[in-house]
């Protein structure tokens, strides 16, 4: 894909929502690491719907620690891996206190040794609280940018690698931003929606439906 296709694929997705933000609900930098640590392999929602409930009771890395292992289970057993996340929160929240005074650190390398933090958290938790250019890939990501060929890779590593390099500083903070939101809704994966799309007669995937 060329250098004009892409700029014209992220100005009308630009164009379409000027203002992203992820769908995962939060009011402070703790809250969206906590969030993002919960979807890992969970829907955005489910997340939500537990986060409601534990927010209110627990939103500082003191009060969720003070849950202990067994009181975050209480809210979060609906999510999946439940077990291992509540168990991360736990430990994560104790280096919180413990290294960073309570404070969610504007650091990948120290946000990236938090137990349950690995390199896409880090990356949606310093573009979404902090403003950073970078670009967290997943599933949805993962599979827009090869489907559509705007940065085809073989691994999320390699795609985030050439987002990075062909996307435009103008764009590079809310593409994370469009590119999930296009591939949860629009670009899914079963089947994709090309023709309500509105990048459909940019995109290089071969075989487009209709719908």
């Amino acid at each position: 894909m060329n250098k004009e296709k892409r700029i014209e694929i992220l100005t009308r997705l630009r164009d379409n929502n000027p203002h992203p933000t992820t769908e995962l609900v939060f009011n402070s930098p703790f809250e969206l690491l906590i969030a993002v640590l919960l979807s890992a392999q969970a829907t955005d929602v489910s997340v939500n719907k537990a986060t409601a409930k534990l927010y209110p009771v627990a939103n500082t890395p003191e009060a969720m620690l003070a849950l202990g292992v067994d009181g975050v289970k209480s809210y979060i057993k609906t999510i999946g891996l439940f077990n291992s996340k509540a168990e991360n929160v736990i430990k994560t929240c104790r280096l919180l206190i413990e290294r960073h005074n309570s404070v969610v650190p504007e650091d990948r390398a120290a946000l990236e040794a938090l137990p349950g933090v690995g390199r896409k958290t880090a990356n949606v938790v310093l573009n979404t609280a902090f403003g950073w250019p970078t670009i967290a890939v997943d599933t949805h990501i993962f599979r827009v940018c090869n489907r559509t060929r705007f940065a085809p890779g073989k691994n999320v590593d390699l795609v985030e690698e050439k987002l990075l390099k062909v996307v435009p500083a103008a764009f590079k903070v809310d593409c994370h931003h469009w590119f999930i939101l296009h591939g949860r809704y629009t670009c899914v994966a079963r089947k994709p929606r090309c023709g309500a799309c509105i990048i459909e007669d940019l995109c290089e995937y071969a075989d487009k439906t209709e719908i």
